[in-house]
């Protein structure tokens, strides 16, 4: 079969494939992601996944936004859970400055491909007691979309954060996107879950926010100010 972009959507210039696949629709009454009811999962950010050869989005901007949902999560006390796979291999170790940020949270490493299928790291999730996930992962049609399904699967809210992901072209990103909403997995952006976690900016984590922002898309600065008009129109 062949391709063409006529009558088809062209998403960052990858042209949609004519496959005619069944879709299941899933919908679930919107509830938000909240500091209170999140935990963050970050699987297989590491120093060699990221060599790859990751092509659908510029290796700095996913690093870049990793740190952004770090600092977000530790800003606003979500709890965090990091995992490696086989990170004394070819794989390598967690990005440092991930281990800089997130001082004292263990790093659970895996020789199981799906992270949720390791009993330590799916342990650990349900420890948290929270049912909405957070999810990123390098690459993103195995290490996120594998455990973001089998979560899914089990009830769990799952939130794939698809820039704060990474895999080896676009066609595996559009599949691994299409894979994920079929089972019921939210796909989302960095600034989407910063964003929805803050929710208000006059509640207390408007600052730490607002400086992250600052931090991470410097373009986006005049959310300080427009804090500090929130603070004086008060």
């Amino acid at each position: 079969m062949g391709r063409s972009c006529k009558k088809l959507s062209n998403v960052h210039g990858y042209c949609s494939a004519q496959y005619k696949v069944k879709e299941t629709k899933v919908v679930k009454k919107y509830d938000p992601i909240t500091p209170e009811n999140a935990v963050l999962l970050l699987i297989d950010h590491q120093v060699g996944t990221l060599s790859f050869g990751i092509s659908d989005i510029d290796p700095v901007n996913l690093r870049n936004n990793t740190m952004w949902l770090a600092q977000t999560a530790k800003d606003m006390k979500i709890p965090v859970i990091l995992t490696t796979s086989n990170a004394a291999g070819a794989n390598g170790p967690l990005f440092p400055e991930l281990i800089g940020m997130l001082p004292g949270v263990p790093i659970i490493d895996r020789v199981i491909i799906n992270a949720w299928h390791d009993k330590q790291f799916k342990d650990a999730v349900k420890k948290t007691g929270r049912k909405h996930l957070i999810m990123a992962g390098v690459t993103t049609d195995v290490c996120l979309t594998f455990p973001a399904i089998s979560a899914a699967q089990e009830d769990f809210d799952v939130y794939a954060v698809v820039d704060a992901s990474g895999t080896l072209s676009l066609q595996a990103f559009h599949a691994a996107l299409h894979r994920m909403s079929t089972f019921g997995v939210q796909t989302m952006n960095t600034n989407a879950v910063v964003a929805e976690l803050q929710a208000d900016w006059s509640n207390k984590f408007a600052e730490t926010t607002a400086k992250s922002y600052a931090s991470y898309v410097p373009n986006f600065g005049y959310i300080a100010a427009h804090l500090e008009q929130v603070k004086t129109s008060k």
